[in-house]
This record gives C-alpha cells, sequence and structure tokens, in this order.
C-alpha cells in the first residue's frame, strides 16, 4: 500500500467528522461533569442537601445515561450515526437550558424537579461520545484511528475545564448551565455539513439486523468481548467519579482544610486531555490498542496508590495527583475505540455508544460500595478497596481482549 504523505494524514486528522465530533464531546463533556462541578453551591443555594441530594442526583444522571446509552446505540445502527448526533444533543441543551432556570421553580419536590432533568440531560448526553467515535472510526483510513479519536477525545476533554472556568466567571451557576445549552444548540447548525459515514451507507439498505442490543447476549464469546469492553474504563470514571467528584469527603482524613469538587475535576480533566492526545500516539507507535491501555493504568494505580497512602496533605498535593491520575486514565478514547472494533458495523454504534455510558451508569454501583464499606471503614481504605476491584477487572480485561490495531471494520456481525 502507497505511503500516505503528511499533509494526506493532516487532511484526515483534521476532517470535518474529526471537527464536528471534537466540538460536540467539548460540549458534551461541558455539560455532563457541570453538576458535579456546580453540585455544592447549586444545591446549597436550592436549600437541598450536597452530599445525600447531591448524590441522589447525580445517580439519577448517571441512571439516563445508561439508559440513553441502549436508546441511542440502537438508534445509530438503525437510523444512522448523524441521527444520533441531533437528537441526543437537542434533547441534553434543552434540559441544561431548563436546570438554568430552576432557582425559579416551585420549592416543593425541588430535589425530584432537580433530579428529572439531570436524568433527561444523562440520556441526552448518552448518544454524543459514541456517535462520533463510530463515526470517526468508520470515516478515517484504519492506520490513523486512533490518532483522529484521540484528537476528538483530547479537545473535547477540556470542556470540563471550560465549565469550571465558566462557573468562575459567569456570576451563578445557573448562568454556566444555561450557556451549555446554548452552545449545544449553536453546534446544531454546524452539524448540518456532516455526511455519514460510508461504511454505514454501505449497509443501510441491507437486510441485515442492525441495532439489535440482545445480539451481545446471545452468543457467549460476543458477550465475553462487551464485558471485557466495559471493565477495561472502569478505572476513568472511578477515578473521576469518587476521588474527583467526592474530593471533599477525603480532606479530613488528609488533613486538609478543604477541597473543591469541581477544582479537582478540572484538574484531573486537564490531565484526561493531555492523556487522551498521548493514547493515540502511544496505540500508533506499539500498533497496540491494549497493550497502550495497560502501560497507563499501571501508570493509573501508581498515582491512586500515592494519592491514597503517601502523605496527601495540601490542597495543592491532591490537585496534583489528580492531573496525574487524568494523565493515566487518558486512554478513554482508546476505550472507546477499541468498543468500537471489536464490534460489526451493523452494531457498532450499539457497542461504542452502551460500553461508555455502561462505564458512567456503573458509577452509582461504585459509590454505592463506597459508602457502605464507610461504615465499618475509613474513607480512604473504603476508595482503596473498591479501587482495588475495579482495576483488578480492567488490568485483566486489557491483556485478555483482542488486539484490533489496524483492523478492518467493513464487516458485520
Amino acid at each position: 500500500m502507497q505511503e500516505q504523505s503528511l499533509s494526506s494524514k493532516l487532511k484526515y486528522i483534521f476532517s470535518i467528522p474529526v471537527i464536528i465530533s471534537a466540538l460536540g464531546y467539548f460540549v458534551d463533556i461541558y455539560d455532563l461533569l457541570l453538576f458535579g462541578i456546580v453540585r455544592i453551591p447549586s444545591l446549597k443555594a436550592l436549600g437541598l442537601n450536597p452530599d445525600s441530594d447531591g448524590t441522589f442526583i447525580l445517580n439519577c444522571q448517571m441512571v439516563g445515561l445508561l439508559i440513553g446509552g441502549v436508546f441511542w446505540g440502537i438508534f445509530g445502527d438503525k437510523k444512522g450515526r448523524l441521527s444520533v448526533l441531533f437528537g441526543s444533543i437537542l434533547v441534553y441543551s434543552l434540559a441544561n437550558i431548563a436546570c438554568g432556570f430552576l432557582p425559579y421553580f416551585p420549592k416543593e419536590h425541588l430535589v425530584y424537579q432537580y433530579a428529572g432533568l439531570r436524568f433527561i440531560a444523562g440520556i441526552g448526553l448518552a448518544g454524543e461520545l459514541g456517535a462520533g467515535i463510530t463515526l470517526v472510526s468508520e470515516s478515517l483510513p484504519k492506520n490513523l484511528r486512533a490518532i483522529g479519536t484521540s484528537v476528538v477525545a483530547g479537545f473535547g476533554l477540556m470542556g470540563a475545564v471550560v465549565a469550571q472556568l465558566t462557573v468562575e466567571l459567569a456570576g451563578g451557576w445557573n448562568i454556566s448551565y444555561i450557556i451549555g445549552g446554548i452552545m449545544g444548540i449553536m453546534l446544531l447548525i454546524l452539524r448540518v455539513s456532516v455526511s455519514e459515514s460510508g461504511i454505514y451507507k454501505n449497509i443501510e439498505h441491507k437486510s441485515v439486523s442492525k441495532g439489535n442490543f440482545l445480539s451481545f447476549f446471545t452468543s457467549k464469546e460476543r458477550l465475553t468481548r462487551y464485558l471485557k469492553c466495559i471493565a477495561v474504563g472502569l478505572p476513568t470514571w472511578y477515578c473521576i467519579g469518587i476521588l474527583a467528584v467526592l474530593a471533599n469527603q477525603f480532606a479530613p482524613e488528609l488533613g486538609i482544610k478543604d477541597l473543591n469538587p469541581g477544582k479537582a475535576i478540572m484538574w484531573a480533566y486537564i490531565g484526561i486531555s493531555a492523556g487522551d492526545l498521548m493514547s493515540g500516539f502511544i496505540s500508533h507507535a506499539l500498533k497496540s490498542r491494549k497493550m497502550a491501555i495497560f502501560y497507563m493504568l499501571l501508570f493509573t494505580i501508581v498515582g491512586v496508590a500515592i494519592m491514597l497512602f503517601g502523605n496527601t496533605n495540601t490542597e495543592t498535593k491532591y490537585y496534583m495527583f489528580c492531573v496525574w491520575l487524568g494523565l493515566g486514565t487518558g486512554y478513554w478514547a482508546m476505550f472507546v475505540t477499541l468498543a468500537a472494533e471489536q464490534f460489526g458495523t451493523n452494531i457498532r454504534n450499539t457497542a461504542t455508544t452502551t460500553v461508555p455510558n455502561m462505564v458512567r451508569g456503573l458509577v452509582p454501583v461504585m459509590i454505592l460500595a463506597f459508602d457502605l464499606l464507610k461504615t465499618h471503614f475509613t474513607v480512604i481504605i473504603s476508595a482503596a478497596v473498591v479501587g482495588v476491584v475495579v482495576f483488578g477487572l480492567a488490568f485483566y480485561s486489557s491483556l485478555t481482549i483482542s488486539e484490533t490495531h489496524n483492523k478492518d471494520l467493513g464487516f458485520t456481525e
């Protein structure tokens, strides 16, 4: 095969599907992490409990992601990748704008109104990443897929940083929600210029079963592939969902006066953004998806161990470790790309959309385990126990899942 020139490679890497998917993921991450950032100030302003009510609302959002992942995954395989990119962003943009007007809602049952809006937002947010990564994976040459998807995630994940800065500069947590919703609506206009995946078009009118979510459970081999994909991604949301979002709970035991979850999330996502940009090049250099993920997992678990047991006794140190863990878990794009490459075109969007949302949807399970352990152990020991389980599953799955580097995606299940 003829070697591609640098200009040809750059043309693919910065093509319209990549740019629009990156912008879409930027808005997606902004809106996804915004509740975690404004959890304490928004709930205090609304007269709600930042801990108990906050956990309930966060869990509702994550359940929405779980349900939305299945819905948008099936929809994208049956109706095309673009239909998801349009529909999902409309849903979560409107939900976020509504969150901006919560201070004017009736005070009765306000926690359920907030939780309901975050649930709807979660459903919408579930479709963005999977459809974007699927579209980019199917649009780029196989030797550039890892780099293209890393660009999408590397830029997109900066949405968390912008969310934190917006909260600080906007003058009100509710204004930040409205800004996020407006950015989403503006993105819909740009989406008009994106074309459907050529690989999907090849099977669009063929009589092959498309978007059959139950097919993951009708074959032991396919189910194993699917579960391993999910397990590989668990450490990313362990680090964000427990060590960053719940950072304030670690402050007393670490001897730190106070920890701001919003800042912890921001610093973690600075690291994740850099890690995601690097992960594609690491995979490209190693010619292996699984080994790139494995080495990044090793780097992450060392950071977690030192963070929890290495005298992290200042706010600055904690945020520095958030960056470390972000760099390590910056294989998010690689993990989603791995899921896209594991399955055929007829269920690829279903896999790529449900897998990351299964990971996000398991955050309530991790938090529940964390909370139950805290009734018997310290916060640090409880977090460590959950971490051992999560990383154990991820290491096993990353080493035993099939390699997909340079795999041709023009196949069906």
